[in-house]
This record gives structure tokens, sequence and C-alpha cells, in this order.
């Protein structure tokens, strides 16, 4: 099988870098919260995320990174609009899903030395970047639309 990395960038050469990550989700009674990490090399707050590793899919990478980020190992849940910016002069695209903790303990570590839950809105206005805040809003609640009955 060829190596999926390979595939990606054939069909995609203007994208230097992939990678994928988590939305961590939860209900808290009744809000729905989103887990956001610190990285202190970065000092920002994001999503966890990282590269494709060879021979990996883009699940399978957000999967490994989000465990090896936060410690926790989750489900997918589903799959959210992926994010294109440049990274160290690089084109980078990152593909996120939803996901739902199975189990594990967070412990801080290199990347990431703090992690939190936060609601929708407060999520927005720690995130560090605007698209993350994109990723954020693709996973709000819609209200459902009231139709007129004749």
């Amino acid at each position: 099988m060829r190596d999926l990395r390979a595939k990606l960038s054939e069909d995609h050469p203007d994208i230097e870098v992939w990678a994928a990550g988590g939305v961590v989700i939860r209900d808290a009674g009744g809000e729905l919260e989103v887990l956001l990490v610190h990285r202190p090399h970065r000092a920002d707050w994001s999503f966890p995320k990282g590269k494709m590793d060879e021979g990996e899919t883009l699940g399978r990478t957000a999967e490994r990174e989000v465990e090896e980020e936060t410690g926790y190992r989750c489900n997918r849940l589903r799959r959210l609009p992926e994010v294109r910016y440049v990274a160290k002069g690089k084109q980078k695209l990152v593909v996120y899903w939803t996901m739902a903790i199975v189990d594990g303990t967070f412990e801080p570590n290199d990347e990431v030395d703090a992690l939190g839950w936060f609601g929708l809105t407060a999520a927005a206005q720690v995130l560090t970047y605007e698209r993350d805040v994109y990723v954020l809003d693709a996973i709000r609640p819609t209200k459902p639309h009231l139709k007129m009955l004749a």
C-alpha cells in the first residue's frame, strides 16, 4: 500500500505539511465544553494536533496526537472543516474531528503544560488563533428553524 502522505502530496501539491487533531468535547450539565491545550513553547491556547507520521492515516494521526498531548485516548466522532495556513514558511493543512474521551489522565509534558475545559463562548475568547475559532464555530449547535403550519 502506498504511503498516504505521498498520495496526498500528489493530489495536493500546494500542501507541504499534513496534520490532524481533535476537538475533544463533553457535556457539562447541558452545556457543550471543549478541551483546549496550552503549549508553553508557543505560548498559545489551541486544540491538540500534530503532523502525520509515515504510514498513518489522518484519523490515526488525530487520535495519536490527542493522546500524546493530553493523555486521553479518544474516539473520533465527526470530521470538521479543514484548516489551511502557513507555518514556518510552509503551507499546512490540518484536519480535525470532534472526539470523546474513552480513558486516560493528563500529565503536563514538554508539548502541553496545561489544559482546560471551556464553554464555546469562553473557548472562542481563549483560543490564540482565529483559525481555531473557525473550527470551533463548526461545532456550535444550531437552533432549530420554526416552520409555520398552515
